[in-house]
């Protein structure tokens, strides 16, 4: 339930070719600043405009003058960054996206149709099709002792061998407000989370996620 072909649908990103070189989507995270630095110099100038070096911007993206955009990273088209957002870089974001007011985004892959519309961070993290992060809603990507993340699910334990590692959410997953998606959290597609959860380990998909002991399925 945590592989990249369980929880992503690939046709829906930039990323494609780069993730399906991977078991687990998380394996992808320290070659995103490559990978965007690849695409962007093979993106066509007709569609996009290097703002900035490596920095690609789509025409159609509307950007305010107030956000920041690091580099590497690539804004998709019809996607809108609004006032105050701060992209620190390594960010490929998707078309049709939202990265609001006052939103920080750092090593990331955001799936086409992706929402984070308001005071979310979102870090060393992929967000999938059509999913969409609540109001205050974050990604914790560093544990607080520094020790490597391990992706737990029950008795399974699967060591990462990263520091740093925020949170994989499946496509259309709904994340409530203001919540915090623990180191290492993994949420199955069409699963809504709670609003002010707190999260860690696999959620499995199509599930409501209330509590740590009360996760149910949506059919029930």
């Amino acid at each position: 339930m945590y592989t990249t072909k369980e929880l992503l649908d690939l046709d829906h990103t930039l990323a494609k070719e780069y993730l399906e070189k991977f078991e687990y989507p998380w394996e992808s995270f320290k070659g995103i600043s490559d990978l965007i630095i690849e695409i962007g110099k093979k993106l066509n100038k007709e569609e996009y405009d290097e703002v900035s070096e490596n920095v690609w911007v789509a025409k159609s993206a509307k950007v305010f003058s107030s956000a920041y955009l690091g580099s590497p990273c690539i804004i998709g088209p019809e996607t809108e960054v609004r006032h105050c957002a701060f992209i620190r870089g390594s960010a490929l974001v998707g078309k049709n996206c939202v990265v609001g007011n006052s939103v920080e985004l750092k090593n990331v892959i955001l799936f086409d149709n992706v929402q984070v519309p308001h005071y979310n961070y979102v870090g060393d993290s992929i967000l999938g099709y059509k999913s969409h992060m609540g109001a205050g809603s974050i990604t914790s990507n560093v544990k607080s002792d520094k020790t490597l993340v391990v992706v737990k699910n029950e008795e399974e334990k699967i060591e990462t061998g990263l520091k740093k590692f925020g949170a994989v959410l499946g496509d259309h997953v709904e994340v409530g407000c203001n919540s915090v998606l623990n180191p290492g959290t993994v949420i199955g597609r069409n699963t809504n989370i709670y609003p002010l959860s707190r999260v860690r380990g696999v959620v499995p998909a199509n599930s409501i996620y209330k509590d740590t002991n009360n996760i149910v399925d949506k059919n029930d």
